[in-house]
């Protein structure tokens, strides 16, 4: 009988903070500036210059530890990680080993199985390493220190996860209860949430794990799913071919779905800790952690709850919505103002979603304001515009924000609403197609749809379908 194996999996997930400056320095930490720009002596590692500690970092990593119920260390310190890679300027990074600022936490995540909590080790703040741009057509690296000393969190989970589905529901989970903090916009793409794969297969029912490998340079879910389901093969068939398994970092390379031998995988000892000199330890006071645990969000749980009771939405429009920051304030935003919940739902769930596919973004990357998405439900409601008009104009609001009654003014977009007008059209158009009006008289349904499509274009799309079909009815059948 052939041998069963499961796969054993943890994570270690680094989170760029959405701080405004970086961590030991008041350099930038805006993404996308020209290389080399957002630096300092500080953070490109210059002799003699010294560290400060950014307080907003520590509340974002109290803030991320209280809402994945981890342990605080109340006295924490940094530490120096010592190695040599051109990105890294000083020849080490500060991170903690010792004494990370939370630690023995969890996460619950729904599987196939029904929930299940992930362990979460430890959280230690640390600062970014710079970026390699490796140039092939003059065959040298350059490197640009922009992100060099960006503050990050690093979440070590405990080996609980033994699948890809498993991983991607607690990744979610994360990124999710961070969004809703701020204290990252956790955009896989912009590398400012990465997640680093360590895995083991082992035979089902043993009690030690097999011969882990990390796995980096993984930027999406789609990337971390086929990585995982591609490792755990490798090592089946290691295992099966009697050879062993190497512990390793490995690079996955998502468009040959296959993954590399970078280096040997090290330990603490290789990094030669200690503590770092220059920066004193971090006390963190009762009475810190009791305001940034008052200043904690509504998360999507409650959010959930509250949505169903207080706006009389469907399940499945709540939890879409509240499954992104962003499209949950835009909701509560536009619904304050409109006092219409149920059309504001609509408007993101179908356009807005729609929009957002067509144009490979994220809801993150949302720039319309609730006030120009209740101006334009509101135009609608009024009659003012139809739903076809609508469409087209939300699709500028989208794009560019623009105000839709200024928009519908400056483009002679409104409803024809007068009745004597529209009347003498659809008589026009009657009079010109008698073989329709035959095929209505008829019984052919499909003739009064001919001469609807007819009066509207005829109207330029301007009028009322309703008042269309209702005029067109009247005459048809006098």
């Amino acid at each position: 009988m052939a041998k069963q194996y499961e796969t054993v999996i943890g994570l270690e997930v680094h989170v760029e903070l959405a701080t405004k400056t970086k961590i030991f320095c008041s350099c930038s930490t805006e993404f996308g500036g020209a290389p080399n720009t957002h630096t300092c002596p500080v953070c490109t590692g210059m002799p003699g210059s010294l560290p400060v500690l950014n307080k907003q970092v520590v509340e974002y990593a109290l803030a991320v530890g209280l809402a994945t119920n981890c342990q605080i260390h109340q006295y924490c310190k940094f530490d120096r990680k010592n190695y040599f890679y051109p990105d890294n300027p000083q020849n080490y990074q500060i991170s903690q080993l010792y004494l990370p600022i939370c630690h023995d936490g969890w996460v619950e995540i729904e599987t196939e199985n029904g929930t299940k909590k992930v362990g979460i080790h430890e959280i230690h703040m640390e600062e970014d390493a710079g970026k390699l741009v490796h140039d092939e057509w003059e065959g040298c690296s350059l490197v640009d220190y922009n992100r060099s000393g960006v503050p990050l969190i690093e979440i070590v989970s405990e080996p609980d996860m033994r699948s890809a589905d498993e991983v991607i529901a607690y990744l979610e989970k994360l990124r999710l209860l961070i969004q809703y903090l701020g204290a990252s916009d956790c955009k896989l793409q912009e590398g400012s949430m990465r997640a680093d794969v360590n895995l083991s297969v082992r035979e089902v029912g043993a009690k030690e794990f097999g011969t882990r490998t990390e796995m980096k340079n993984l930027n999406s879910f789609k990337a971390i799913a086929r990585a995982i389901e591609g490792e755990t093969a490798r090592q089946i068939d290691l295992i099966e071919s009697g050879e062993g398994v190497v512990q390793e970092t490995r690079r996955w390379d998502d468009t040959k779905e296959r993954s590399y031998a970078m280096r040997s995988k090290e330990d603490a000892q290789d990094y030669r800790y200690f503590p770092d000199p220059d920066l004193v330890p971090v006390i963190i006071s009762d009475e810190w952690i009791e305001e940034i645990r008052s200043r904690q969000p509504e998360f999507r749980t409650e959010k959930l709850e509250r949505y169903k009771e207080e706006f009389d939405i469907p399940q499945y429009d709540a939890e879409i919505l509240t499954n992104s920051k962003k499209l949950a304030d835009l909701f509560e935003k536009t619904t304050a103002i409109c006092k219409k919940p149920k059309k504001v739902s609509n408007w993101l769930m179908v356009e807005t979603l729609r929009l957002l596919k067509d144009n490979n973004q994220e809801p993150e990357d949302l720039k319309f304001s609730p006030e120009n998405l209740a101006k334009l439900i509101d135009l609608v409601d009024g009659g003012t515009i139809n739903n076809k008009t609508a469409k087209e104009v939300f699709e500028v609001v989208f794009k560019e924000d623009a105000d839709p009654e200024a928009y519908v003014e400056e483009h002679g977009l409104k409803s024809v609403n007068d009745e004597g007008a529209l009347r003498a059209v659809i008589e026009e158009i009657v009079a010109a197609n008698p073989q329709s009006v035959a095929d209505y008289k008829g019984g052919k349904q499909k003739a009064m749809g001919f001469l609807v499509g007819q009066t509207m274009r005829a109207m330029k799309g301007k009028a009322d379908p309703g008042s269309v079909n209702k005029i067109l009815k009247e005459i048809l059948e006098r």
